[in-house]
């Protein structure tokens, strides 16, 4: 929709400074992502990597960055994000080495619309499936144990409660975010209300309403709260998804890293 590249850059800064509220140390569950990803990838002449929820980019172009010769799809059902994301990929130092799909995770031939043609090396998420309902993530986990290769991994960056300590958990995630948000000067729904005023982005919001008839200011990559308990969260705690992950067909599945309830999930194929 010839969204400039100046335009597009501003407000994905916007996007990643805002996001410091919510995300605890982001930038370090970011780079405790691509380590995983690196690891299970080390040999692979060309590994396919699969962002879910990669809203506007700031994953996969990490990704990008840190294993050059990986050929990554980053899949995302809002036109906005996903048109800020292709738009940013050069001036990100991401040019050519990741494509956009527009597709909604879980539903019907989703995984088809990713249009890799062999197996993953690896799928990555950051705070973007805890807004699917249980029973879609059960298949949506089972969906992609079927297309990763053995020894290919699922690493999902989110807000997960632990079993016992709850409270403590998200006490100790609280603090440390309000630490944070010093560096954070804009929230999820300002941002939100601001991108709809910029005139170089109507008609893309135009087509989000008609494709999703979304709201103006609420869109659904990387959570809005820091103790994760924002609106469509599926409530599921730690133990819950390793244990789904098991029944999907993965072999193992646990913690990597983890402050108060902010927590890296892998789980092996």
């Amino acid at each position: 929709m010839g969204l400039s590249t100046t335009t597009a850059a501003r407000w994905v800064e916007r996007w990643e400074r805002q996001q410091q509220r919510y995300a605890i140390d982001r930038e370090e569950r970011f780079t405790v992502v691509a380590d995983v990803v690196e690891h299970v990838a080390a040999g692979r002449r060309s590994p396919v990597v699969v962002d879910l929820g990669c809203g506007p980019g700031s994953l996969a172009v990490r990704l990008a960055r840190r294993l050059p010769r990986a050929r990554i799809v980053a899949v995302d059902m809002d036109p906005v994000l996903l048109e800020l994301a292709r738009a940013h990929a050069g001036s990100a130092g991401a040019a050519g080495r990741v494509r956009y799909v527009e597709a909604e995770i879980g539903a019907a031939d989703w995984t088809a619309a990713l249009g890799v043609g062999g197996p993953l090396d690896a799928a990555v998420s950051t705070t973007a499936l805890h807004y699917l309902p249980g029973h879609r993530l059960q298949r949506v986990y089972a969906q992609l144990a079927g297309i990763l290769r053995p020894g290919g991994v699922l690493v999902n960056a989110d807000h997960l409660m632990p079993e016992d300590a709850a409270d403590i958990a998200v006490h100790v995630g609280r603090r440390r975010a309000r630490r944070q948000r010093a560096f954070a000067h804009e929230d999820w729904e300002s941002w939100w209300a601001a991108a709809e005023r910029d005139p170089e982005l109507t008609a893309l919001f135009a087509e989000r309403r008609r494709r999703h008839g979304a709201p103006a200011a609420g869109g659904r990559t990387e959570g809005r709260r820091a103790d994760g308990r924002g609106t469509g969260d599926n409530g599921l705690t730690l133990n819950r998804h390793a244990a789904m992950l098991r029944a999907a067909g993965f072999a193992q599945a646990g913690p990597v890293w983890q402050v108060g309830n902010s927590c890296v999930l892998v789980a092996v194929r």
